[in-house]
């Protein structure tokens, strides 16, 4: 998550309360898939140099995991290099959107990017400005719940999307045939080519 430092300790805070409360009667760890993964994800958590806000905690026995906040990891962090896949959610400050573009902009295509503006244009004007699979606009992931819209992503992220119609063209194959009549059959089309022929071929093609 990239966030102006102007409010960036604000929406920690406020990330933090609602995990509290969302969470109210969970239990504090979250179960991870299995061993494997679990170990990838304490490793983010033992090698960043980022400050965690919330959570941390983890439990070698029942492979969970506290939802964390982890505050200004730096960029080659393994947290901010692969795709997470758990409860942790990594904020960096940035001075202003610009700097948010350039920034995703230097990285691999992202899957999917989300966007939160009071103002309209500048959500759209940033959702221009950034190659990725699909966004969304003030909320998240909403836009693979829509059936009449493309789903998939763009460079490394995928290729491809699916989701109605283009699921069907995706998951199909076109297949191209171009036939031609036996006549006229121009023999200038054929080499050895010469300069009349170099001439009208150089003017069609």
């Amino acid at each position: 998550m990239l966030v102006e430092h102007s409010v960036k300790d604000q929406l920690a805070s406020h990330l933090r309360d609602a995990v509290v409360r969302m969470r109210s009667g969970e239990a504090d760890m979250q179960k991870i898939v299995n061993e494997r993964q679990y170990r990838r994800l304490v490793d983010y958590l033992e090698q960043t140099t980022g400050t965690v806000v919330l959570g941390g905690r983890h439990d070698d026995a029942s492979i969970s995991i506290e939802p964390t906040i982890v505050v200004d990891p730096a960029p080659t962090d393994a947290v901010m290099q692969d795709e997470i896949f758990g409860p942790l959610l990594p904020i960096i400050g940035i001075d202003n959107a610009d700097t948010a573009v350039d920034f995703i902009n230097r990285r691999p295509k992202p899957l999917a990017f989300y966007v939160f503006a009071g103002s309209l244009s500048v959500a759209r004007g940033l959702v221009r400005s950034v190659p990725a699979g699909g966004a969304v606009i003030n909320h998240v992931a909403m836009h693979c719940l829509v059936p009449t819209l493309p789903f998939g992503g763009v460079g490394p992220s995928g290729m491809g999307a699916y989701h109605g119609r283009w699921g069907f063209e995706t998951f199909s194959h076109r297949k191209a045939v171009l036939t031609k009549t036996t006549r006229p059959d121009l023999r200038l089309v054929y080499p050895p080519y010469g300069d009349f022929a170099t001439k009208v071929l150089r003017r069609l093609f």
